[in-house]
């Protein structure tokens, strides 16, 4: 098995359902992600050789296997590439697309009630990093006011706000006050969106998950509970074209 090093570098592997291999420098150990289309992913630390990742893999191919036969069961219908609507569930907003194509250089732009218009020579692979790069510039657009305003409500101080487009992590804070949302919460429910903001602003005065953290949690929203599981499925919500070339 040959993998690329590199932050966000994969391999395919030999069959339709091997497992995707991709090296991050931010992963500390092994890890295995089955997608709800059944895709399988291994996010693998730098420095891992081959035979490690391939030993992993046949370790936890029992669990692999079931989870892809879960996955195969539950999978929703393909999805259109290009999509005609987007559905923004935090803000309520549903965006159409309309591609009109014509010549000259590809671009993507909004036209008023929530109409997204792609003009010029577009390829599904520049249309997808034209959604991309739209999906992220809209994050932040509706994600900055809300976590000063929940900032506000709860009296935390942060230094900035960064927007990622992240395959597993919801958000994080770092040690220099910055809080990190991932572009995908746009698709999640705005109380999944509130508690997102709570659990890492909280993190501003706990930087682990003690049981302080998790009163401090509940104060601010008492049914952390619940919405943490429906941020555990919350990818479901995503539409595929956010992070697949297919």
């Amino acid at each position: 098995m040959d993998f690329l090093s590199g932050e966000g570098r994969v391999e395919n592997g030999d069959s339709p359902h091997s497992p995707r291999i991709r090296v991050s420098t931010r992963a500390r150990r092994l890890s295995i992600r089955v997608y709800p289309d059944a895709r399988v992913e291994v996010v693998v630390p730098t420095r891992v050789r081959p035979r490690e990742v391939e030993a992993f893999i046949a370790m936890h191919r029992e669990w692999i296997d079931s989870r892809r036969a879960i996955a195969l069961r539950n999978r929703p219908e393909p999805e259109r590439f290009p999509p005609t609507a987007i559905e923004l569930r935090m803000s309520g907003e549903q965006w159409r697309l309309h591609v009109a194509g014509g010549a000259g250089k590809a671009r993507l732009s909004e036209c008023g009630q929530q109409i997204l218009l792609a003009t010029g020579k577009a390829t599904d692979a520049n249309l997808r990093a034209s959604l991309r790069a739209w999906l992220i510039r809209t994050a932040r657009t509706r994600l900055a006011p809300r976590l000063a305003e929940v900032a506000w409500r709860m009296n935390v101080e942060y230094s900035r706000i960064s927007i990622r487009r992240q395959r597993s992590r919801w958000g994080s804070r770092s040690a220099r006050g910055t809080i990190s949302l991932n572009c995908c919460l746009l698709f999640q429910r705005p109380e999944v969106v509130d508690y997102l903001i709570v659990h890492e602003l909280t993190h501003v005065k706990h930087m682990n998950h003690s049981a302080r953290f998790w009163q401090a949690v509940e104060r601010h929203c008492p049914d952390w509970r619940e919405l943490d599981r429906e941020l555990v499925l919350g990818f479901r919500h995503v539409p595929r074209w956010v992070f697949s070339n297919d």
